[in-house]
């Protein structure tokens, strides 16, 4: 039996609604997200692999994983 390949995944966050409250820093294994100036979560898309922890631990749900296309 073949298992098709998954297309690879990342984090995206909704920076607009995002209130920086650092939970996503703490849970992801890869140190791929940090806080920028206070203010916003931005996602390192090179250290990223979409693994979702930082989905499951964000209060505002502003984090989503998404299959990166191109």
């Amino acid at each position: 039996m073949t298992n098709p390949k998954r297309a690879p995944r990342k984090a995206e966050v909704f920076e607009s609604q995002c209130v920086a409250c650092g939970c996503c820093v703490k849970v992801c294994p890869l140190g791929a997200i940090a806080i920028d100036r206070g203010i916003k979560a931005v996602v390192d898309k090179a250290k990223c692999v979409g693994c979702g922890k930082c989905a499951k631990e964000c209060p505002a749900s502003v984090i989503e994983i998404q299959e990166v296309t191109a």
